[in-house]
């Protein structure tokens, strides 16, 4: 598992399995970033999406290659780079698709202030 402040990328299916379990048994919000390497708006939201991880620290932040996880951009069913999803646990919450840069933020205080009050 990567420290806090990190985005995590999973190259491999096994890969992405194995974090996304340690990470919905931390039960903390997940946010993952479905992109590709030659979507321009992928690389526009990128360091910003590594801002956010390094602000919001109780929260997991995945990167997911699109076209490097085939499946597991088809089990949420992506069909826009970018696309964010959040969720915990196994519910998905929430989705944001393109470099929407305030809504990932809204986004992520709506969900983060959630738990932190519950």
């Amino acid at each position: 598992m990567a420290g806090e402040g990190e985005v995590i990328a999973c190259h491999t299916v096994e890969d992405w399995n194995e974090k996304l379990k340690a990470a919905k048994e931390s039960k903390k919000l997940i946010v993952i970033d479905f992109t590709a390497t030659w979507c321009p708006p992928c690389r526009f939201i990128a360091p910003v999406f590594v801002e956010y991880a390094k602000k919001f620290l109780n929260v997991v932040f995945f990167k997911v290659d699109v076209d490097e996880l085939k499946t597991v951009a088809k089990d949420f069913d992506i069909e826009a780079m970018p696309t964010f999803i959040f969720m915990r646990e196994d519910v998905v919450l929430d989705k944001v698709v393109g470099a929407a840069k305030d809504e990932i933020h809204a986004k992520l205080e709506k969900h983060n202030v959630a738990v932190a009050a519950a």
